[in-house]
């Protein structure tokens, strides 16, 4: 699958081939580095490589592994190849690394944020299309955890099931009556007489939704620890340890995957 992933985007680079690099390549090697312009998280290193795998032989020098922090002017990943497989290869493996390395860099921050109060942080869907497999990799590789990976494996019901059913009750209902009992169920609420409802059905995991702190205390003494908690909702890292509350599970933020910056990595060639 991940080799089907990257032969796609290097299809995007490529498509008929490199004019720039067939016009100048007479069969020189080259040493690749890669080297950091910033401090970060590196995720995505194995993917790098592959790339260049999948273009030719390649000779791996020095590669620092994902999860590993690094500084500014550190190198990265050093290798040794045909220059024109390098070339062909580079942009492709530097938007992975410096894609990756950002939601790992971001994740580790919320995760030290909540260092301590046993509260766990979580993704969402909210990815870049055809980037879902990579992305959510660069979350565990930064200390977080995966929510459902898409929409076949878990039962959440939200707004706009909600509206279509009429009620939580009904939603649930209408789920229990045609999906697998081996799948959990988490019902989105957005006050606390939703929250009742929910409890009132024996869901398995409850989300409350754009709830204040001191709502999620009131949310918490309810749910008596009958269910798991999930809070989520404007929850950033200036704020998110006002949600850390004791019965709290989990804190859930889109913002890991789809706000987090690019690092800036680049890559310079030697003609060997």
């Amino acid at each position: 699958m991940v080799d089907n992933f990257l032969l796609r985007f290097l299809e995007e680079d490529l498509g008929q081939g490199d004019i720039t690099t067939e016009g100048i390549f007479r069969g020189e090697r080259a040493r690749g580095v890669i080297r950091a312009k910033e401090g970060g998280v590196l995720a995505g290193i194995d993917f790098a490589l592959r790339v260049f795998q999948l273009l030719g032989e390649i000779e791996l020098i020095y590669a620092i592994k994902d999860g590993e922090e690094f500084s500014k002017d550190d190198e990265i990943l050093v290798i040794e190849a045909p220059a024109n497989l390098l070339l062909m290869g580079e942009r492709v493996a530097l938007n992975l690394l410096q894609r990756l390395s950002g939601i790992a860099t971001l994740t580790r921050e919320f995760v030290k944020a909540l260092e301590g109060t046993g509260v766990r942080i979580l993704d969402t869907r909210k990815t870049t299309p055809g980037m879902r497999y990579f992305e959510k990799y660069a979350v565990r590789i930064g200390g977080g955890l995966n929510h459902r990976y898409a929409l076949y494996d878990m039962v959440l019901i939200k707004d706009n099931h909600k509206a279509i059913a009429g009620s939580i009750t009904e939603a649930v209902k209408r789920v229990r009556e045609r999906i697998s009992p081996v799948y959990k169920i988490e019902v989105e609420v957005e006050n606390l007489q939703e929250l009742q409802e929910a409890l009132q059905c024996g869901v398995d995991m409850v989300m409350l939704d754009n709830f204040s702190p001191e709502e999620v205390r009131k949310a918490v003494a309810l749910t008596k620890d009958r269910v798991i908690v999930e809070v989520s909702g404007n929850i950033n890292l200036q704020n998110i340890k006002d949600y850390a509350i004791e019965g709290v599970h989990f804190i859930s933020s889109g913002a890991i995957t789809h706000s987090a910056r690019w690092l800036d990595l680049s890559m310079r060639l030697f003609r060997i």
